[in-house]
């Protein structure tokens, strides 16, 4: 297989893996039965537009309305049901907008109406309703001392909905007495449906834990009214029935470039939809698998390649920060450990399409990745320690640019043993 050929293999599971996720494919296997009055519409995320979309596209005929908000550049034209955008990952003003005018439809919803969450991965983001007397200047400060800490994205979460109106069942309960089925995509670490959003339409499971550790993590800079809040004892919210639906999950993501792999005659061995921790341990660490593979046929033997999803982090620290996101993060270390082996190509992205914040997926590297970017003058292990490696495969030509792919099952990772 030529380096060409691998690449081009790669870009097919890649695409495989997103089209899996595709609202307009996969939501309507998973909608309940035609209501018989209204369907009111609310949700939140990358995808809540596309989903919208979807849903009008398979319901022409039913009495549909309601409001989604989705990340700026994320929308879709939509006949009944209104979309709005906000920021993401770091919320603002429209966010804050939004999710006023979401919980104000939720609480119109009446007891014959049938109430549809849209829900995907952003959606905690894009739905900031703090809890008095939290204001979203203190929740902006809290947001960004959360994607600074490294810390894990259940951790977050337990942050996010104690702070939050409408995370942690908030926004299902505005909408009893109606019935409430939620669609959702989702993007974290074992499709657990308090994590995806935030749980905007589950209990909340930690409502009664101790939170006072994690204020600690934060640091000094979290705000006052925000450590008041966490360190206070909770008060566990009120339990109710859940219709939740999962429409996309990274495991079928997975499974779905796995089948691009086979019909290419080449075997996948899928690591796990759910890996956490810092991108670049991550990358080191499946260098070495991939070491395995080509050197001793375990845990198969080439051609083979290695699939894995779930969600990592990249821990700044007070040390200099460039530019780049997760995945680009995990393939510089990735190709820093395996120092030009001439046998091992790979591939990472988020499936959203943006990397961390900037405007590309990810990247793809070869045997060749490290020789070609010192000969343009780049120290790959320089990059790699200032968190620069967004910086680095833009100047190489490695970056991947697919814009908004309108669906998010968190990141896709390949790397391919020829």
């Amino acid at each position: 297989m030529t380096d060409d050929d691998a690449t081009a293999l790669l870009r097919r599971m890649m695409t495989a893996a997103i089209a899996a996720a595709d609202p307009a494919t996969v939501l309507a296997a998973q909608l309940p039965e035609k209501p018989k009055g209204r369907c009111i519409v609310i949700g939140a995320g990358k995808s809540a537009a596309a989903m919208a979309r979807a849903l009008e596209t398979a319901w022409p005929d039913v009495d549909v309305s309601g409001v989604v908000v989705t990340r700026y550049g994320h929308t879709v034209p939509t006949d009944r049901i209104k979309v709005l955008e906000a920021a993401h990952p770091v919320p603002d003003t429209a966010g804050l907008a939004a999710a006023r005018e979401i919980l104000k439809t939720a609480k119109a919803a009446g007891k014959d109406d049938l109430v549809l969450a849209l829900i995907s991965g952003g959606g905690s983001a894009l739905l900031p309703l703090p809890v008095a007397p939290l204001t979203l200047d203190d929740k902006i400060r809290v947001n960004r001392l959360l994607l600074k800490s490294g810390m894990a994205i259940d951790d977050m979460n337990r942050v996010r909905r104690r702070l939050s109106l409408v995370k942690g069942g908030g926004l299902a309960l505005a909408v009893q007495p109606a019935r409430l089925v939620t669609l959702a995509i989702s993007d974290v670490p074992g499709d657990d449906p308090a994590a995806i959003a935030s749980g905007v339409t589950v209990p909340d499971p930690t409502a009664g834990e101790d939170l006072s550790h994690l204020v600690q993590k934060l640091g000094p800079d979290l705000p006052a009214s925000a450590r008041d809040i966490l360190s206070a004892p909770a008060m566990d919210k009120p339990d109710f029935d859940v219709d939740y639906r999962l429409i996309a999950t990274p495991k079928a993501s997975l499974e779905a470039a796995a089948a691009v792999a086979r019909g290419a005659g080449v075997t996948p061995v899928i690591l796990g939809d759910a890996l956490e921790g810092e991108a670049r341990e991550l990358g080191s660490f499946t260098a070495g698998i991939a070491a395995s593979v080509a050197g001793n046929g375990q845990p198969a033997p080439a051609p083979a390649v290695l699939l894995s999803g779930g969600e990592t982090t990249v821990s700044i620290g007070d040390g200099p920060a460039g530019r780049g996101g997760r995945n680009t993060e995990f393939l510089l270390s990735l190709a820093v450990a395996l120092n030009g082996r001439p046998d091992i190509h790979a591939l990472a992205v988020d499936t959203d399409g943006i990397d961390g914040t900037e405007d590309a997926a990810g990247a793809v590297i070869g045997p060749d990745t490290l020789a070609r970017a010192r000969a343009l003058g780049l120290e790959p292990k320089t990059y790699l320690e200032t968190h620069d490696s967004y910086s680095l495969f833009d100047v190489t030509g490695d970056l991947i640019r697919t814009g908004p792919t309108l669906t998010n099952v968190n990141d896709f990772r390949a790397v391919l043993v020829v």
